[in-house]
C-alpha cells in the first residue's frame, strides 16, 4: 500500500528536497478531501515565510492546459475557431516552409512538428520580437508525424487566441475561464502587493524570483504567454480540475466546454507517432512519456506538469483529481531537487486513499 501522500510530502521537505508544498485533492466536488500543507513558501538568506492552503504558485506549464487550451476550446465551441483548421487561417504570421499544413489540432496535441524549446530571452529582448521569432520557428519535422512537447507550439497558440478574439491573452484567460469558475487568485502579472502570499522561485542573482515569472521566455515576453506566466492557488486549481473530472457539476458547465470537446480533448491524439507521446489536446495521458499520474491513477486519467514543481491530474471516469503546487526551483534545478518521483507517489498515493474510500 503507497505510504499516505501526507507523509511523502513531509519527507520532501524534511530532507530538504524541496522547500515546501500544497497538495489539495478531491472526487467530483471542488472541495477537498484530501488537503496537506507543508514547508516554506520563502527559505533563503533574506527570510523564511511558511507555506499556507492560499500560497500562490508560478504555475509555469500548467499555463498551457488551466489558460490556453481553455480559451482555445472556448472558441472552438463558438465557432470561431475550427480544430481541424489550418492555424494560418487565423495567424498569417504563422510562417515558413511546411507551416501551411499545419492545424490547430497539432498544436494542441504536440504533433505541429515545432521544436521542443529555444531560448529566445538570450538573444531578443523585446516582447514583439520573441512573438515573431516563435512565429517564425522553421518546423524540425513534418506536421502530423512526431510528437515533441513544445513551448513554441503553445505560445502560437496564445498568440493564435489573441488574434482571433482581439484581445489579450490575459485578458482571454480572465474573461473565459477565471471569472466563470470564480478563480479569483488566478491570473498573469500578480500585483506586488500580493508578495506576501507568493511561493519564491529560484534565485536569480542576489534574489529569489517573488511574483515574477520564472520562465525566462516568459519573462521577457511581458509575463504574458500560452506556454507560461500563470499564478494561482491549490483552491483555485481545485476549481478547475473539478471541472474536468466531473462532467456533470457546476463548475463544467461554467467552464462553458461542450461534453464532445472535453472527450475529444482528453483522447489520444497521438498514437502511432514518433516520439513517444499519449497526449490529448494539451493533456497529457496516463503512460505518456511525462506521466505525472504514476501507478494507481486510473488508466483514463490525464495531467499536466510545470517546471517550477507544480502538477495537476484529473480522471473523468470516477471524478477524482489531484492538485500538487510545489516551489522546488527554490532550492534549485539540480536533480536533488527533482519531484518527478514525488509527484507520482502522492498522485498514486492520492488515488489509492480516495478510491478507497468511495469503495468502503
Amino acid at each position: 500500500m503507497p505510504e499516505p501522500a501526507a507523509d511523502l510530502i513531509d519527507a520532501a521537505v524534511a530532507s530538504g528536497r524541496i522547500p515546501g508544498a500544497v497538495l489539495a485533492a478531491g472526487i467530483g466536488s471542488p472541495e477537498p478531501a484530501l488537503l496537506h500543507v507543508a514547508g516554506d513558501a520563502q527559505r533563503d538568506q533574506d527570510g523564511r515565510r511558511p507555506m499556507s492552503a492560499d500560497t500562490i504558485f508560478d504555475l509555469a506549464s500548467l499555463t498551457k492546459v488551466v489558460g490556453t487550451l481553455p480559451c482555445v476550446l472556448r472558441l472552438i465551441a463558438t465557432g470561431e475557431i475550427g480544430l481541424d483548421d489550418l492555424a494560418r487561417r487565423y495567424l498569417p504570421s504563422f510562417d515558413g516552409a511546411g507551416k501551411d499544413a499545419v492545424t490547430v489540432r497539432e498544436l494542441l496535441s504536440h504533433s505541429a512538428g515545432l521544436p521542443d524549446q529555444r531560448r529566445y530571452y538570450r538573444f531578443l529582448h523585446d516582447a514583439d520580437q520573441i512573438r515573431a521569432a516563435a512565429l517564425a520557428e522553421p518546423l524540425v519535422s513534418e506536421p502530423g508525424t512526431t510528437f515533441c512537447y513544445t513551448d513554441v507550439g503553445f505560445i502560437t497558440l496564445g498568440e493564435l487566441c489573441a488574434s482571433v478574439a482581439g484581445a489579450g491573452l490575459d485578458q482571454l484567460v480572465r474573461e473565459l475561464v477565471c471569472e466563470p469558475l470564480g478563480l479569483s487568485d488566478t491570473g498573469y502579472r500578480p500585483s506586488s502587493l500580493l508578495a506576501a502570499r507568493i511561493a519564491s522561485t529560484e534565485h536569480v542573482g542576489a534574489a529569489a524570483k517573488t511574483g515574477i515569472v520564472h520562465d525566462e521566455n516568459a519573462e521577457a515576453m511581458g509575463g504574458v504567454a500560452g506556454h507560461a506566466g500563470l499564478f494561482g492557488t491549490a483552491a483555485d486549481l481545485a476549481r478547475y480540475a473539478a471541472a474536468w473530472a466531473a462532467p456533470e457539476s457546476e463548475a463544467r458547465e461554467a467552464l462553458q466546454v461542450p461534453a464532445w470537446l472535453a472527450v475529444e480533448a482528453l483522447r489520444c491524439q497521438t498514437g502511432g507517432l514518433a516520439g513517444g507521446g499519449r497526449r490529448g489536446l494539451g493533456w497529457g495521458l496516463r503512460h505518456d512519456r511525462f506521466d505525472n499520474m504514476g501507478d494507481g491513477w486510473p488508466a483514463s486519467g490525464a495531467g499536466h506538469t510545470g517546471f517550477t514543481g507544480t502538477s495537476l491530474s484529473i480522471d473523468p471516469a470516477s471524478g477524482l483529481w489531484a492538485v500538487l503546487l510545489t516551489n522546488a526551483v527554490h532550492f534549485g534545478r539540480g536533480p536533488e531537487h527533482s519531484v518527478v518521483g514525488l509527484r507520482k507517489q502522492v498522485h498514486a498515493a492520492t488515488a489509492a486513499t480516495l478510491l478507497d474510500r468511495v469503495v468502503q
